[in-house]
């Protein structure tokens, strides 16, 4: 089962809509116009039922098999919103929308499920139920989780889910797929180190919580070199600094910290969690400070589980007869919250060499259409075969 026919007819088709979703990028749950393009599509195609404002602007179409018999559902994802990026690719679809750019792909991933959708709509030869999920706000929203929130499996029977994303720097139509632990457990801290402000010529008189801080982001940096079992994964990044002024005479009152902590373990998350406390109010105590630590947990980690990534595995050699072993990625994907719900897996499709995920001017190759619609309906075959 290579690369199904249809969609190199459909291919023209398919990234017209692509490229209309690109120069319309919709930020988070703010993807009003995106969500009534695809509802529309998927009535026209003659989709049994589609179902909208599941978690705010998502949205469900459910496609019946030539029967119905064996009860059983599956579901397959993709998220739609875009990036707060600049975009930079000079492309004729660029976004017309102003700081507002579709830089990872989930135009693609969109047109991609609605290629699908369009082919069953057609053929219909599955015995149960496809529900095709467009999902918002994936990037740092949790539409994942909002949607699974709103009763997304249990109201609409779905026993097994499965996602895709591309990925630049892959070989074309190379699919990349790992059980168990794939996508790391994104969490976020904020630190605020307060000491004693005062003038710059006097910093005798001062607790300077800039000397403080700049030890501190050393520090933290031993919670992965020295707390964390070093066979296991973890990230500790310090990603902005910011003081309450930005006078160079000034020695200021506050430093606050932002960053996030990457980890693929539970017990590991949660050792870093408490290491972060620790040791971010030890080291601004040894300078005089003080230190106000807030964490937040971001998304869990996104675990396949084994029987479907063999499927899943399976179904993309059939499409392409390549799929690798994949490393860990330290990245976050809120598919882990739908994971969590159900059995499924979450695959990943090379997309050939080109600017990587979340640069502005990263552009979706629409030659892996055909690829990614192929393993969706295998998938929804496969899964639900007559």
């Amino acid at each position: 089962m290579p690369i199904r026919n249809r969609f190199a007819e459909l291919l023209p088709e398919i990234t017209e809509w692509r490229r209309d979703f690109h120069a319309h990028p919709e930020l988070q749950f703010e993807c009003h116009r995106t969500a009534q393009i695809v509802a529309e599509k998927l009535r026209d195609f003659g989709c049994d039922e589609v179902i909208e404002k599941i978690g705010v602007t998502g949205l469900v179409g459910l496609i019946h098999g030539r029967s119905r018999a064996s009860g059983r559902v599956v579901g397959l994802r993709a998220d739609m919103d875009a990036l707060p990026i600049m975009e930079a690719t000079g492309k004729p679809y660029t976004s017309i929308h102003h700081g507002k750019m579709h830089a990872c792909g989930h135009d693609g991933h969109t047109a991609m499920l609605l290629g699908a959708a369009k082919y069953l709509c057609e053929t219909r030869n599955f015995d149960g139920t496809v529900a095709v999920i467009f999902q918002p706000a994936e990037e740092g929203g949790a539409g994942a989780k909002v949607m699974c929130d709103a009763g997304l499996m249990a109201r609409f029977g779905i026993q097994e889910v499965y996602a895709m994303h591309n990925r630049p720097g892959h070989g074309l139509g190379e699919f990349n797929i790992r059980a168990g632990a794939f996508y790391a457990a994104c969490d976020e801290f904020r630190i605020t180190v307060e000491g004693l402000g005062g003038h710059a010529a006097k910093p005798h008189a001062t607790i300077d919580p800039t000397v403080a801080a700049s030890h501190l982001i050393l520090a933290l940096q031993t919670i992965a070199s020295r707390n964390a079992d070093p066979t296991q994964n973890i990230v500790m990044s310090v990603c902005g600094v910011r003081t309450e002024s930005q006078a160079y005479n000034v020695i200021p009152q506050r430093v606050e910290l932002r960053g996030t902590i990457r980890t693929h373990d539970a017990g590991l998350r949660k050792l870093a969690e408490t290491r972060l406390h620790a040791v971010a109010q030890g080291t601004a105590a040894a300078f005089g400070a003080s230190a106000e630590v807030e964490f937040v947990e971001g998304y869990p980690v996104m675990v396949n589980h084994e029987a479907e990534t063999k499927i899943a595995r399976d179904v993309a050699l059939d499409v392409s007869n390549q799929c690798l072993e994949a490393g860990f990625n330290m990245g976050g994907e809120d598919f882990s919250y739908m994971l969590e719900e159900r059995p499924g897996a979450y695959i990943v499709l090379g997309a050939g060499e080109g600017p990587g995920l979340h640069h502005p001017e990263y552009d979706f190759n629409d030659e892996i259409i055909p690829y990614g619609c192929s393993w969706f309906v295998g998938i929804a075959e496969t899964r639900l075969s007559v």
